[in-house]
C-alpha cells in the first residue's frame, strides 16, 4: 500500500481517487475548490492536502493552524510514494507540480502519474523537472469516460522509463481495465491524441447517421439498434445513440475539453508536417458549438449542431 497525493476531484478524478482509497492506499486529496475535498472526504477514507493554488512553503510553516484538516503529514516528503494528477490543461499540471511545489512532496524515486490530457512537450518538460528532484514523471492519459472511472474500467496509455512502469501498473490497478507501456515520456499523450482523433470522427459520423435517419422518416432508435450489431458499431454508437436521440448532452466529457484536446492533436500534426482533415473539420464544429454557448455539453452535442 502506498501514500498517494491525488490532485483533481473532477468527474473523473473523484471516483478514481475513491477506488484507490477503497483499495487500501492512504490518500491525500487536493482540489482547487475546497467543497469537493470535503465532499470526497465524506464519501471515502483519506485526508486533505493543502489547496493546490496555495504556496507549499507557507503550508509547511502553518500546518498547525487548523487542527481539523491535519495537513502536517502531507508536507513530510519522506511519506509520499506517488502524486497522481487528473486535471485539465498543460498549465494546470505545471502549476500543480512546479508553481505550487507539489513535486516536493515526493520521497526520492517517487513517481508522478499524470492522467491529464496534455501536450507531449509538456510531459517531456515535466520529466526533466522530475529528474532534477530525483523522482519519475509518467504521462498516463486515460480513456473510458466518466462511467469508466466510476466503474473502475479505464484504459491507460503510459509514457515512462521502462523500470517504473510496473510500479505505475500496480498503483493504478484499482481503476484500470487495460494498461500499456507505449514508450518513453510523451508516448502516452501521443497515444491519447490518436484516441481523440478517432473519437472525433466517430461522434460526427454518428451525429450525421442519426440526423439522416430522422430526416428520412426512419425510426432512428431502431436504425441504431440494428446497425449497432454490424460493421458500423462502436462504443459511441452503443452508449450514446439513445441520449443523442433524446437530446440529452450531459454525459461526461465536455465540448470545451474536446476542443482543447483536438487543438493539441492539430498542433502536433503540424509539427510532424502531416494533415488531419477530418479532425480539423470536426474541431471547427466543436468551436461552433462553443460560440453557441454549448461548451459545457458533452461531445455528442455534434448532433445538436445539425438539428438546431
Amino acid at each position: 500500500m502506498a501514500n498517494i497525493v491525488f490532485v483533481g476531484l473532477g468527474n473523473m478524478g473523484y471516483p478514481m481517487a475513491g477506488h484507490l482509497a477503497q483499495a487500501g492506499h492512504t490518500i491525500f486529496v487536493a482540489n482547487r475548490s475546497p467543497e469537493k475535498i470535503q465532499r470526497w472526504l465524506s464519501d471515502y477514507p483519506g485526508q486533505p492536502c493543502p489547496p493546490i493554488n496555495s504556496d507549499s512553503k507557507n503550508n509547511k510553516a502553518n500546518t498547525n493552524t487548523n487542527t481539523n484538516t491535519n495537513t502536517e503529514v502531507t508536507c513530510k516528503t519522506e511519506l509520499m510514494d506517488a502524486v497522481i494528477l487528473c486535471v485539465s490543461r498543460d498549465q494546470d499540471v505545471k502549476e500543480c507540480l512546479i508553481d505550487n511545489g507539489i513535486i516536493k512532496l515526493l520521497k526520492p524515486q517517487g513517481v508522478i502519474i499524470d492522467h491529464s490530457t496534455t501536450s507531449a512537450t509538456l510531459a517531456e518538460a515535466m520529466a526533466v523537472e522530475a529528474q532534477a528532484h530525483e523522482v519519475y514523471f509518467c504521462d498516463a492519459p486515460v480513456s473510458g469516460g466518466q462511467q469508466g472511472a466510476i466503474n473502475g474500467q479505464l484504459s491507460i496509455m503510459v509514457g515512462c522509463v521502462s523500470e517504473v512502469f510496473h510500479q505505475v501498473e500496480q498503483l493504478v490497478a484499482p481503476y484500470t481495465r487495460a494498461i500499456a507501456h507505449m514508450g518513453p515520456v510523451g508516448s502516452g499523450q501521443k497515444t491519447k491524441m490518436v484516441n481523440q482523433i478517432c473519437v472525433a470522427g466517430l461522434v460526427q459520423a454518428l451525429a450525421e447517421g442519426i440526423h439522416f435517419a430522422n430526416s428520412a422518416g426512419l425510426d432512428s432508435k431502431q436504425v441504431m439498434e440494428i446497425v449497432g450489431q454490424g460493421a458500423a458499431s462502436s462504443w459511441q454508437l452503443l452508449n450514446r445513440h439513445q441520449t443523442m436521440i433524446n437530446g440529452e448532452y450531459n454525459h461526461g466529457f465536455a465540448v470545451d475539453l474536446m476542443h482543447k484536446d483536438l487543438e493539441i492533436c492539430l498542433n502536433t500534426a503540424k509539427s510532424l508536417n502531416i494533415e488531419l482533415p477530418v479532425t480539423a473539420i470536426v474541431d471547427e464544429f466543436y468551436q461552433e458549438l462553443q460560440q453557441q454557448g454549448h461548451g459545457d455539453k458533452d461531445t455528442s452535442a455534434l448532433l445538436l449542431r445539425l438539428t438546431s
